[in-house]
């Protein structure tokens, strides 16, 4: 006995509908979200250039055919490279997202808004670079950072209330999404190719979380964002030729997204798109640290301050309690070895082990010659993680989106120390305190890459609102060419 299934075609599902709806039309009035966005900007750019000082990294950049140089191609920031924007899009995306160091977002889903910027720069400089080959006038930086705000929104507002972590699925499927939306809208795509674009980077096949949890963690995690930008861009391409979209992609009964990938669930939404996201977006300013954990390396740095005036060391712990919130103990609380730098900045235990025995955390204490240090490992045995309510409550309110941690330390002498912090340096509610911390931050990775000369053009190039939203993309991009 058959059941008969209706060959009809649908209409988009309302989810696509309202993503392509506002890529393509919506209207960013926010001020605090453009303000924002430029230091988006120049922060995601810094930790690329960061990046390009390990080789694990800029073995997987360049073209795919050696030496190969595109005409009007996209510019990679840091390098010589001249790529096809599929490509540019994923050399600056794995740039970015390297080191675990550009912006995050928390939710039921967590991820880095400012991955788009791979899928958004890559395409915006190569149509910059082709109108001026054209004699046509070239896109602005303004719309680059229109098409991040936008990013963000789509990324972060579907995360709110949707765990793909909880199904499996790495938050790398919200990258792809939102890039592919921007990004056709920067490639000039109507309504329905857009839909259709969204349709083919929903019916991809979407990364596992395997690479970012133990026995597994490796540094896929690193350029996975960089994948899913760089398709999008393609995705985009391939739509605006003409390619079909498949409009019930979500919905559709048994082969549809929710019933494949998602346990029969619609997607929930408790907001409409708008600029919230970029307006609450969280830096990382002080430490490249899994984000759930940098009110951790906070708490702990503090404590090595209080522990230096009663004249102990980390050496004197007794045990260490890390009192936390859910998603910190279900990503990032680790026991037992740690294989590589990918699986260290995943451990909230190695996290704080490494500020209260040297006073810091920056990206090359994940590196074996640092991890090879005993005394990191004897310290982390002496940690438990434990859940405290309250905080897993404020981490999911709206009105407060805290990341808290609290480490109580007990001394062999029998001394207890604690530190409480709440919200991170680059939280909304320490703005004020974190932008002059994010532009050393970016002035430190400049002195990575160019001479004093270049360094006081981009600066002044990025931090005036005004010129920066009138430059021509190419411009604002070659000034980091090399």
């Amino acid at each position: 006995m058959s059941t008969h299934i209706s060959n009809e075609r649908p209409a988009p599902d309302q989810v696509l509908i309202d993503i392509a709806d506002y890529a393509l039309n919506y209207e960013i009035e926010s001020e605090l979200a453009y303000s924002t966005a430029q230091h988006c900007l120049i922060d995601t750019l810094g930790c690329g250039l960061e990046a390009l000082e390990y080789p694990a990294c800029t073995k997987l950049l360049g073209p795919i055919v050696p030496e190969t140089f595109v005409p009007n191609g996209a510019r990679v920031p840091g390098t010589s490279y001249q790529l096809d924007p599929v490509q540019a899009a994923f050399n600056i995306g794995a740039m970015i997202r390297w080191l675990d160091f550009n912006d995050t977002w928390l939710a039921a889903e967590w991820g880095h808004p400012s991955d788009n910027l791979g899928g958004i720069l890559a395409t915006a400089d190569w149509l910059a670079r082709t109108a001026i080959a054209e004699s046509r006038r070239p896109m602005t930086m303004r719309r680059v950072l229109t098409a991040m705000i936008k990013a963000h929104e789509i990324q972060g507002c579907i995360a709110l209330e949707n765990s793909f972590n909880k199904v499996g699925l790495d938050h790398v499927v919200l990258v792809k999404v939102a890039s592919t939306a921007v990004v056709s809208q920067l490639l000039g795509l109507s309504r329905d190719q857009t839909i259709a674009a969204l349709s083919l980077a929903w019916v991809d096949g979407q990364s596992l979380r395997t690479y970012r949890h133990a026995p597994n963690t490796g540094s896929r995690k690193s350029w996975a964002a960089g994948d899913a930008t760089s398709r999008a861009v393609r995705l985009a391409l391939m739509a605006k030729s003409g390619e079909m979209g498949y409009p019930s992609v979500l919905s559709a009964k048994t082969w549809g997204f929710y019933d494949v990938s998602f346990k029969g669930q619609e997607f929930h939404f408790q907001r409409p798109y708008g600029s919230y996201v970029m307006e609450n977006v969280l830096f990382k300013i002080s430490y490249p640290a899994e984000f759930h954990a940098q009110t951790a390396v906070e708490a702990a740095m503090a404590l090595r301050v209080k522990l230096a005036r009663l004249g102990k060391t980390a050496e004197d712990i007794l045990s260490l309690t890390i009192r936390t919130h859910e998603a910190c103990l279900r990503i990032i609380d680790k026991k037992g070895p740690l294989a590589n730098p990918a699986d260290r900045d995943h451990c909230v235990q190695y996290m704080v082990a490494i500020p209260l025995l040297f006073g810091r955390l920056t990206a090359a204490d994940y590196e074996d010659w640092i991890a090879s240090d005993p005394r990191i490992d004897a310290l982390r045995a002496k940690m438990e993680c434990v859940e405290v309510p309250a905080f897993t409550r404020d981490y999911h309110d709206p009105d407060k989106r805290s990341i808290a941690n609290a480490l109580r330390i007990e001394l062999n002498d029998g001394t207890v120390l604690e530190e409480t912090v709440e919200y991170p340096i680059g939280h909304r509610r320490r703005r004020d305190e974190g932008l002059p911390l994010l532009i050393e931050k970016f002035k430190t990775n400049l002195r990575r890459s160019f001479t004093e000369e270049r360094q006081k053009e981009i600066l002044h190039a990025s931090l005036d609102r005004e010129g920066l939203e009138s430059m021509p993309v190419n411009e604002y991009v070659d000034l980091y060419a090399l």
